[in-house]
Parts: C-alpha cells; structure tokens; sequence
C-alpha cells in the first residue's frame, strides 16, 4: 500500500511541471488566426431543374480537388463540395457555418469554378435588369444571396473569394471566341442565355421569392450586389453604400472581366492553372495585389482576371496569399 501511495505521489509531481506549459499551449492556440475554406466545383448541374441543361464541363472538379489541397498545405480546414454534392443546401450551410464560427482576425477562403447564370432582377439593384448566378447542382445562387450570406460574417474576418466562372450580363450576351463550339475546343463556364431564360420561366416564383427574401432581410437597404461578384469598375461611386455597410474585409479575385469569358481546360480551367502555376506550392513572394499582377500576366488577352475589394480590405490587401 505505501508503495502505490509513493508511487502515485511521484507521478503527481513529475506531471505537475507540465500543467502550466500545457495551459500555455492552449491559450496561445486559443488566439492564434483560425483558418476555415470552402471549395465547390461543379462538372454539370441537375438537368431536372436547368430544362434538361446538363452544362457539362472538364476541369471544375480539379479545380476545387487543387484548391482545397493548396488550403490544407496552409493549415486551414477545408470543406469540398463537387458536383452533386454542390447544391444550395450544402452551400448555404457551408457559408453560414464559417459565418458562426469565424472570429475577427481570422481567414476564410471561398472557391468556386463552374457555370454562370442569370436570372432576372425584381428589385431593381441590377442597371441592366438581370441578377447574376453561380449555377449550383439544383439551382441558381443569386448574387444578391451571395452578398448577403458575407455581409453575415463578423468584423475583422479576412475573406478571399477565388471565382472561375463567368457572371456578368455583359459575358451571357457576348459573342464566343472564335473556333469555340459546343463539343470541340475549351468551353466557357457560362449558362447560355436561352437555358438562363428558360430556367427562370420554369423557376420565377421560386426565384423571386428568394431575393424578396434576401431585400428582406437586409432590412431592403439598396446595394449592388454586382460588386461581389465584381461586374463594376472598383471606381464606381454606386459601390460607395455597400462598403460602409460590409463589415468583413472580402478580396475577390474572378475569373475574367465583365466583358470576357473564363475558360474551362482539361485540368484546370484557365484561370485556376495560371493562378496555381503563380503560387508556385508556395513559392510565391508578394502581396495580393502583386500575386493578382502575376497571374494576369500570364494569362491570354480574351481572359484577364479581375480583382475587387469589399469593406476594411486595405491591409488585407498587403498580406501574403493564403495566410491564416
């Protein structure tokens, strides 16, 4: 008996030493910047809600698979959505997860690569009279849904949002490059416009209730939803109300500008090769600015990536990419 006491005792005190510098480590990671992603990448979407549109595409999926590889090698937690599992459900809730759990300081990385959409805006946000899209598996994420689900994030929160797709109402209308069909060739990642009105004759009430909801719930205060999905010049004075009202520091870099075309590829889509083949595994020295500089260097003419800036962006700008 006096021997177990003994022994006891002495494990006591030699854990003892410890206990505090374990209390260190968990306080100091306690503090530390927390780094959660999402990456959604869609090689088709649901023909039973695009009226039998499939919009098949090559790379998408390796564009998510990339980036969520890139996220992990930087620490930061990642959540991978590919093609069916792509839909509004599984996406709103990665949104409002990140939302929930985010504090200020800390870094949240948004990838998305597939098609582009449309549908038509009844709230009068939109100059040219249609609300753009990213087309998940099921259906349509607006841009003013997108826009709001950031806004939810609190102050301080780092936000990057790294889009291969095509979004404006400029790019749905323009004519395709030359030589690019609709089985041949690289295509674009744009829902064509005739599918995009179909879709939302077939879909208006469900669509319409949901930016009436989005106008809502943002207490109907008007902004520009656009700007998230930067289809307007960083020197428009109509962006003026959506920043003093965003409380996130969000960097966009797109695909392309609002009057091109992001490129699907075998690989990657255009956009997200040159943009890894930059980061170089981590090679990479510089800035956001700098690192946007760089990949549109290296990309052809018909295809410049754009890069927009909402809320206290200014520091974040100065960051090197990907840092938590």
């Amino acid at each position: 008996m006096a021997t177990r006491k003994t022994a006891t005792a002495a494990s006591e005190t030699s854990a003892a030493p410890d206990a505090p510098a374990r209390k260190a480590s968990r306080a100091a990671a306690a503090t530390q910047p927390r780094g959660l992603s999402l990456h959604i990448g869609l090689n088709s979407v649901s023909p039973a809600h695009y009226g039998g549109w499939s919009g098949d595409l090559s790379a998408c999926e390796y564009d998510a698979l990339d980036l969520c590889a890139l996220a992990q090698s930087k620490g930061i937690k990642p959540t991978l959505l590919l093609t069916r599992n792509g839909t509004r459900a599984k996406v709103l809730a990665g949104l409002r997860s990140a939302a929930k759990t985010l504090k200020s300081g800390d870094f949240f990385l948004l990838t998305f690569s597939g098609h582009g959409g449309q549908v038509t805006d009844i709230n009068d946000d939109e100059a040219d009279g249609m609300d753009e899209t990213w087309c998940l598996y099921d259906s349509q994420l607006i841009d003013d849904e997108l826009y709001y689900e950031l806004s939810r994030f609190a102050a301080g929160v780092r936000i990057l949002v790294l889009s291969d797709s095509c979004h404006s109402g400029t790019v749905t209308r323009a004519a395709l490059p030359s030589g690019i069909g609709a089985s041949v060739g690289p295509r674009p990642r744009l829902m064509p416009p005739a599918v995009a009105r179909r879709v939302y004759r077939d879909h208006q009430a469900f669509y319409d209730k949901l930016q009436n909801d989005v106008a809502k719930a943002a207490g109907n205060t008007k902004v520009d939803p656009d700007a998230m999905l930067a289809t307007l010049s960083p020197g428009s004075n109509r962006i003026t109300a959506v920043v003093q009202q965003f409380k996130p520091a969000v960097v966009l870099i797109s695909g392309c500008m609002d009057n091109q075309t992001s490129m699907d590829g075998e690989q990657n889509g255009a956009f997200t090769e040159r943009l890894l083949a930059v980061w170089k595994n981590g090679a990479f020295k510089g800035n956001y600015q700098r690192f946007h500089k760089t990949i549109v260097a290296g990309m052809e003419p018909t295809q410049t990536p754009n890069l927009f800036v909402l809320g206290p962006a200014t520091a974040f700008l100065k960051q090197q990419p990907f840092t938590v």
